[in-house]
């Protein structure tokens, strides 16, 4: 049997530690350490924890585990295989297993590295992703490539929706090269450093539509920052959460709209309220005001909103 030690954290690994402790045991999960989550700040495992001490694994938490890598290496792994697991590694995990460290990363490699390479992907309008999985390197996911998988988008998809995909993705792609790295047949690839793109963490300030963009470009970062973290805008110094948007399509309705300001409400349909884009229209059709549950904008128009929000408001300002 193979030594296994396994690092990750959110949802997206939980499939991936699942297949790996069926098929070959996991001695030890390495994840980050409880959060406090919600208005309450209870602290909150992560999902990966929950999954290894249900499964009956081992679990490390580290604060920093460049400071205690010991514990790690105390496990004598014959591999350690990541998948977000949300710290860089230091360089003695990497080289010291006899099989190196192996990660699971949501994207096309050279394309995405970084944090938030799913939600990137459909922020960026890409037709198409995937996993890779690679040796790790000092380097953020600049590692060789030793296989990879892609997934077509149709460019409806949510965040929750592909990170779903991926990560059952990303676990039949792994089952299915581990065993050429135990064997030792794998002939891994260099990344084309031509080819590097980023996909930094989302920042705070990125959360806020800006109404003065395409239209197209808002929907697409509404999807993306599906269900977490959300977008939102202001309304009358309120924070409005905007949880799920449409682009309306009639082209006489937004040439009829074409001079109105960025952010200005001017139509309220069945379905949700109409915010002027720079080339279009924006329904939001699902939204949170601060302090208040989410819900269908509709609902929203009938109870909070009936008197805080008219036509002519401009939401942003």
């Amino acid at each position: 049997m193979m030594n296994i030690v396994f690092m990750g954290t959110p949802k997206f690994s939980v499939p991936i530690l699942e297949a790996l402790h069926q098929t070959y045991g996991v001695k030890m999960v390495v994840t980050q350490p409880d959060k406090p989550v919600g208005r309450k700040k209870v602290l909150t495992p992560p999902p990966v924890k929950e999954k290894a001490l249900e499964l009956g694994i081992n679990v490390f938490q580290p604060k920093q585990i460049k400071k205690e890598t010991e514990t790690i290496l105390n496990e004598n792994p014959d591999i350690i295989i990541t998948a977000a697991y949300g710290q860089i590694l230091p360089e003695v995990l990497l080289n010291t297993p006899p099989f190196k460290a192996v990660n699971v990363h949501a994207s096309l490699l050279p394309l995405l590295r970084g944090g938030a390479p799913i939600q990137r992907a459909i922020e960026r309008g890409f037709k198409e992703t995937g996993v890779t999985v690679m040796y790790m390197h000092k380097k953020m996911d600049a590692g060789d490539i030793i296989s990879q998988k892609t997934v077509k988008l149709d460019q409806t998809e949510t965040a929750d929706e592909l990170f779903e995909t991926l990560s059952e993705v990303g676990k039949t792609l792994l089952m299915d090269t581990l065993p050429y790295i135990f064997d030792g047949s794998i002939r891994p690839i260099p990344q084309d450093i031509n080819k590097v793109t980023y996909a930094y963490n989302i920042t705070r300030e990125e959360e806020r539509l800006d109404f003065s963009l395409p239209v197209e470009a808002l929907e697409a970062k509404i999807r993306a920052f599906y269900s977490k973290p959300n977008t939102y805008t202001t309304l009358h110094n309120k924070k409005l959460k905007v949880i799920k948007a449409r682009i309306h399509q009639c082209q006489n309705f937004v040439k009829n709209h074409a001079e109105e300001p960025a952010g200005k409400a001017i139509k309220f349909f069945d379905d949700g309220i109409a915010v002027k884009a720079k080339n279009g229209a924006l329904v939001l059709t699902e939204v949170q005001l601060e302090g208040k549950k989410a819900m269908p904008a509709s609902e929203f128009m009938k109870g909070a909103g009936q008197n805080l929000l008219k036509i002519g408001d401009i939401l942003g300002e």
